[in-house]
């Protein structure tokens, strides 16, 4: 996931006044979308364990965006900056994939979804505190009530049982640990550059990747069909890199302010895909819910970036 986020900062001037930023967001964030979706239609199988399909996807985009650096020549970074890719790793890398792979082997695509809805207002957070920014009162009221709505919707649709559950847990964990990464992220793409800074977090990430990916598979050798190694390349080549690619591209193009909002899209798109693809049921509560999340966090987000 894992990079989409609305806290990435104005750094530069739009580099078009035409909606060709907006396309480029939307195309990023259409390739996000089948995240999740795809995520549970590998692990819920049981041929592909949710470690195996974490990490193995990021040795997959880390193999690209070494080639990608390569040819393209793009310098080294240099001192702090290889300890804030770090950070970036952990959050994006690491962090989120392995996080919503584990819950998606019990909970659902729309589920999640809705509860992955806060992360842009989460990163926004985590943006103005990392960035020492003064915004108005109203946008702590709109970010905690988005965090309201998506714990009280896991809490309450959680298979009907009540209560915040292990993998609701997990969900939210991997919403902080992407917030993390997106706004630092955001922060260290104006020295290195937009794909420059996903593509070196996924270098440095590659070896322990790789060993922890090694290790899984001689534990539990992976397994399926073409479809499910189809769908599993679509999360290392698109998910975890290409997706990226379309993503900064569209930020770069700008206005970055208007085109970070596309994200708002995103739980909507995985919703509707987990309803086709995985044949989930569109209830009331996962609508209501999704609707209260995406409303409070994107309020929040516009009132942040005024």
């Amino acid at each position: 996931m894992t990079s989409n986020s609305s806290a990435t900062l104005d750094a530069a001037p739009p580099l078009s006044a035409s909606r060709a930023g907006l396309w480029w967001g939307f195309l990023g964030v259409a390739a996000f979308s089948l995240t999740l979706p795809f995520t549970r239609m590998v692990v819920d199988g049981g041929d592909m364990s949710p470690l195996f399909v974490s990490c193995g996807r990021a040795v997959v985009a880390a193999v690209l965006a070494t080639v990608a650096l390569a040819v393209t020549r793009q310098r080294l970074p240099r001192g702090a900056q290889w300890a804030r890719l770090a950070i970036v790793a952990g959050g994006v890398v690491v962090g989120f994939p392995m996080l919503t792979s584990f819950a998606l082997t019990t909970a659902s695509a729309s589920h999640s979804a809705v509860v992955i809805a806060l992360l842009p207002a989460v990163t926004a957070v985590l943006a103005v505190l990392r960035g020492h920014e003064r915004p108005r009162p109203s946008f702590w009221v709109l970010a905690a009530l988005g965090a309201l709505a998506a714990v009280t919707f896991a809490s309450i649709q959680g298979g009907g049982r009540g209560g915040l559950h292990g993998s609701d847990l997990l969900l939210l964990a991997a919403v902080l640990a992407c917030g993390i990464g997106y706004a630092e992220g955001g922060l260290l793409a104006r020295e290195l550059g937009a794909w420059q800074t996903i593509s070196w977090a996924l270098v440095l990430a590659g070896v322990p990747m790789a060993f922890v990916t090694g290790a899984s598979m001689m534990q539990d050798p992976p397994t399926g069909t073409p479809v499910d190694w189809a769908l599993f390349g679509y999360l290392g080549v698109v998910s975890m890199f290409l997706g990226f690619f379309a993503w900064y591209r569209g930020l770069a193009i700008g206005p970055m302010a208007q085109v970070s909002q596309v994200q708002l899209v995103q739980p909507v798109l995985t919703i509707s895909w987990a309803a086709l693809l995985l044949h989930e049921q569109l209830t009331w509560p996962t609508m209501l819910g999704g609707a209260a999340v995406i409303a409070c966090a994107g309020i929040a987000v516009r009132s942040r970036l005024r």
